[in-house]
């Protein structure tokens, strides 16, 4: 059983930036690549960007050049680096990954982008 827990997000005026943390209760992001969705008001869940175990990523087009991802796989944590952040990027983020056949989601974090 894995569990994963979002943190980090909150309102932020446009252009700024957020930080936002998965931690994983164990040493999951070594062995599995670790996702990053969102889910923004009113529309389906999408793919923001994936990382694997031994570090490759890759991000969705609407994010690339402005969100990174990462992990810190001594803390058993992922990143999502957000800059230059937009009004539509508004939604809940969640993390997920795999482990031993099972799909894991942490509960979201809610990001909100506003003046």
């Amino acid at each position: 059983q894995v569990e994963l827990v979002e943190s980090g997000g909150g309102l932020v005026q446009p252009g700024g930036s957020l930080r936002l943390s998965c931690a994983a209760s164990g040493s999951v992001f070594s062995f599995n690549a670790m996702y990053w969705y969102r889910q923004p008001p009113g529309k389906q869940r999408e793919f923001i960007a994936r990382i694997t175990g031994d570090g490759k990523t890759n991000v969705a087009d609407s994010v690339k050049g402005r969100f990174t991802i990462s992990i810190d796989n001594a803390q058993n944590t992922g990143y999502l680096q957000m800059n230059s952040l937009k009004p539509e990027d508004t939604a809940v983020y969640y993390c997920n990954t795999n482990h031993n056949y099972r799909n894991y989601w942490g509960k979201g974090t809610l990001v909100t982008i506003s003046s």
